[in-house]
């Protein structure tokens, strides 16, 4: 770390960590004496032995005291309300994730047929003219043609076992590539025309779509990796649409 110190900087080292790893059985006694109420230890116990204390820990939070730093649990906190929250946010992501799959996959094909169609090129995922930002293109041709490389999906071996083609069309590619990467290909397209007619397909405006869109594929690697989605902030807010062509939620109203 830097500090000014009249004309000259000087380094304040860091501290290295030397937190050990706590068998379960103490972590226990720890929130015990800190006044969560456990009323099976055994069972905590094994909870925190299969789930991990640090996974856990996101779901304590709501339970302490002010100051939340001193780490002291609220009159009647229990270690059930913690078990609680936590299984409320694995149904929450699951629903979560059963919807953006229906989301994701409609995205990836109306690009695919849509732009294709708009551009007269199935291969124009991996044309530099299509796109407005070439160091945006070239990181994504890299990413493109390293997953087409490591891909084992029989429509990808068989492209490369049939056909002297560098890479293959678009419908191809975008099945092996992840959604985020697909949301930065979009974006960075040049024709706004094609933009348009992919976002007024789904009843909005382009910007918002691709807010839209980067916030889910950020979401659905949370889901895939069993992230906490409950009670986060999440790091892109979506645009608000100016007008929609399919029913809203209004929030002055739900």
């Amino acid at each position: 770390m830097l500090k000014l110190a009249g004309r000259f900087f000087y380094i304040i080292p860091m501290p290295k960590f030397n937190k050990t790893n706590r068998p379960a059985e103490e972590l226990v006694a720890v929130l015990k004496r800190k006044g969560l109420s456990i009323a099976d230890e055994a069972k905590a116990v094994s909870y925190i032995r299969n789930i991990g204390y640090y996974r856990l820990k996101a779901y304590f939070y709501p339970l302490y005291r002010e100051p939340k730093h001193k780490h002291i649990f609220k009159i009647n906190a229990t270690f059930d309300k913690v078990m609680n929250m936590y299984r409320f946010d694995r149904k929450l992501r699951l629903l979560l994730f059963n919807e953006i799959e229906k989301i994701e996959v409609a995205f990836r094909s109306v690009i695919v047929n849509i732009v294709s169609e708009e551009l007269g090129d199935y291969f124009w995922m991996t044309e530099r003219k299509y796109f407005k930002n070439e160091s945006h293109f070239k990181s994504s041709l890299n990413l493109i043609r390293y997953e087409y490389e490591k891909s084992k999906e029989e429509f990808i071996i068989h492209f490369k076992n049939k056909y002297s083609d560098p890479f293959p069309p678009s419908w191809m590619i975008v099945e092996i590539l992840p959604l985020g990467n697909l949301c930065h290909i979009f974006m960075n397209l040049k024709s706004q025309k094609a933009k348009k007619k992919v976002a007024k397909y789904f009843g909005l405006q382009e910007p918002v779509l691709s807010s839209w869109m980067l916030v889910l594929g950020n979401l659905r690697n949370m889901c895939c990796h069993h992230s906490r989605t409950w009670n986060r902030e999440l790091a892109v807010n979506t645009a608000n649409p100016h007008k929609t062509v399919y029913p809203w939620i209004d929030i002055n109203k739900n």
